[in-house]
């Protein structure tokens, strides 16, 4: 099992050692980590001075009522906080809670920012080089920030038209369209990897990250040139989980702040994020009359519902209905 990360400082407290144990031992992503330690923290805070030793299911009780009343946080967010607390309780202390009664977060229904044509054109004006590619990108296949950060250069198939995202959101794996309009560009950016991948191969750098039961049956894999991601960060960084030097992918933070930033240049009056992208990829197919259910499996949405949402902003909602002013 992987050591205790130093992001735990000098002398953590038992229960959240505990809790990395638990999971390091099922191998859940780094993301997860986080997010587990995050809201034990948070619920540790708020039954304080109790010890978390001794909560129970009373106490889980309030903090998720606590969540939905007082805070107002989403659904989503008290289902993150439910799955993190129950994984605390019952796996990192042993703790079995059985049934929880708690009040839910009232259910909400945000309509999604969509920038029309005319915009994505405007914003991908505003940039260039790898900025310009992992947007166009983005919108091309309809990907979200993560599933476009952590593609592999096996992920791109350019003679095919597809891209395959693997271990999307439910770890799920899917397969969406590739614009061919990028495929020359995609084919030099790819090129120019090489040379880093050669450099890094020379210098004896560690592989990339992989999935821990693949690295353990193909331990020489990360080193491979099909495993290597398509957007390598320039720089080499700490693996926060095993402590290993090693070259990661570019990270969220950055290529979000270039979208807002193009978007502002580009004088669209919306929020606009990477998301948008997505949102603006689903909306534009079908508008052109790409049936729902395609759209719902580009997108890998489990629900067809959920894909529905984008036909509140169509550019002609209810299948081309005029207004009667028109």
């Amino acid at each position: 099992m992987s050591p205790i990360p130093s992001n735990l400082g000098s002398d953590p407290e038992d229960w959240e050692r505990q809790l990395i144990c638990q999971i390091r031992r099922r191998h859940l992503l780094w993301r997860t980590e986080q997010t587990y330690c995050d809201w034990a923290r948070r619920f540790v805070r708020f039954i304080a001075p109790t010890s978390p030793h001794l909560a129970g299911r009373s106490e889980v009780e309030q903090f998720l009522t606590d969540l939905a009343v007082r805070l107002r946080c989403s659904p989503s967010t008290q289902k993150q906080a439910l799955n993190a607390i129950v994984f605390f309780i019952q796996e990192a202390l042993s703790h079995q809670l059985g049934e929880i009664d708690f009040t839910y977060a009232a259910p909400r229904r945000r309509v999604p920012v969509v920038l029309s044509r005319d915009e994505c054109s405007r914003l991908f004006a505003q940039l260039k080089e790898t900025t310009l590619l992992l947007a166009e990108l983005a919108y091309g296949s309809g990907l979200r920030n993560l599933e476009l950060l952590r593609l592999r250069i096996q992920d791109l198939d350019l003679a095919r038209g597809r891209l395959i995202v693997r271990g999307g959101k439910g770890d799920k794996d899917r397969v969406t369209v590739l614009p061919s309009r990028l495929n020359g560009r995609l084919a030099a950016h790819m090129d120019r990897l090489r040379g880093l991948y050669r450099q890094d191969r020379e210098e004896k750098v560690q592989g990339v990250w992989l999935p821990p039961g693949l690295s353990r049956k193909y331990p020489g894999a990360g080193t491979s040139w099909e495993w290597q991601w398509v957007f390598p960060s320039r720089e080499l960084s700490r693996d926060p989980a095993t402590g290993t030097i090693r070259r990661h992918h570019l990270l969220e933070g950055g290529f979000q702040t270039a979208i807002r930033n193009a978007g502002r240049l580009a004088g669209i009056d919306k929020r606009v994020t990477p998301h948008v992208l997505r949102h603006s990829f689903a909306t534009h197919l079908l508008e052109s009359g790409t049936d729902i259910r395609t759209v719902q499996e580009l997108l890998g949405h489990t629900d067809v519902r959920t894909t529905q949402i984008y036909l509140h902003v169509m550019q002609k909602p209810g299948i081309g209905v005029k207004s009667p002013l028109d």
